[in-house]
């Protein structure tokens, strides 16, 4: 899918970009398989602001992915690829032979008509699923599970994609999209292919709207803030930081400061880190 440009006729169309969206060829989405989503603009029970600068943006319908897969060794055809608004990859519309319809993550190169399966018997092609046991070392995987029969939960932004780099006894060495290389079950399920919507990391917004019309609120710096709302703020004029280093409105290190858990139990799965 490539991006569209404008002629700058206005500052805000100068550096902006959107997607040509050639991938959608339908437009309306399943309403069986839509479900509501509310919105909190980032607020808790008490109506406390938990998480800053959410709020606003264009009403949404979630779409119901089925990221188990768990119908084994029935073919299902590929009915339209649609865009979704709850995130940056698109999805596919498949339909079972028993007349079902799912919602899956379009991998690159999937079309309409197209066969998808999942099962232990499946080919090796985009859009299949099966146990990470029964895919050959090299191929390259998305919607990679984390336990057995849970579902996917990596690897499932737009463009992205893991390796798997060798199975040995019960686990298998997968190199995701960060460089690291983690032991995954090779029960676990995984999908053939890359995710598609490779050109959504080019698309520049170009004007302050277009983040609201997501829902993102304004992010102010601190260093324009008075000392009491942020520990960058204060002084006279531009001020520097005044500490070690760059801080949280928190007063934790904002750069280089490890917040994972010592001892955290899924340690033992990570061989190598992504730095």
């Amino acid at each position: 899918m490539g991006t569209k440009r404008f002629r700058p006729i206005t500052p805000s169309l100068r550096n902006m970009t959107v997607s040509t969206f050639d991938e959608i060829t339908k437009k309306t989405p399943e309403k069986s398989l839509l479900d509501v989503k509310k919105k909190n603009s980032g607020r808790n029970s008490y109506g406390r602001i938990t998480v800053r600068h959410q709020g606003g943006g264009n009403r949404q319908k979630y779409r119901i992915i089925d990221f188990k897969r768990k119908k084994d060794d029935m073919v299902a055809t590929v009915v339209g690829i649609e865009y979704d608004p709850n995130r940056s990859a698109n999805i596919a519309l498949i339909k079972y032979e028993d007349g079902t319809l799912s919602y899956i993550l379009a991998p690159l190169g999937l079309k309409d008509g197209d066969k998808v399966v999942s099962g232990d018997k499946a080919d090796i092609k985009p859009g299949n699923c099966m146990k990470i046991e029964n895919i050959p070392v090299g191929t390259m995987i998305h919607n990679i599970e984390l336990n057995p029969g849970q579902g996917g939960k990596l690897v499932r932004a737009a463009g992205q994609e893991a390796q798997l780099m060798a199975k040995e006894g019960k686990y298998a060495h997968i190199r995701l999209p960060s460089g690291e290389m983690r032991l995954i079950m090779v029960v676990c399920r995984a999908t053939i292919g890359t995710v598609g919507n490779q050109d959504h990391e080019n698309i520049k917004l170009g004007k302050a709207g277009r983040s609201r019309h997501m829902g993102k609120r304004p992010e102010v710096r601190g260093s324009v803030m008075n000392p009491v709302d942020h520990p960058h703020g204060g002084g006279e004029g531009r001020a520097p930081i005044g500490h070690a280093g760059p801080m949280t409105p928190w007063g934790k290190p904002a750069l280089g400061y490890k917040t994972r858990k010592k001892n955290k139990k899924s340690d033992k799965f990570i061989v190598k880190r992504r730095k």
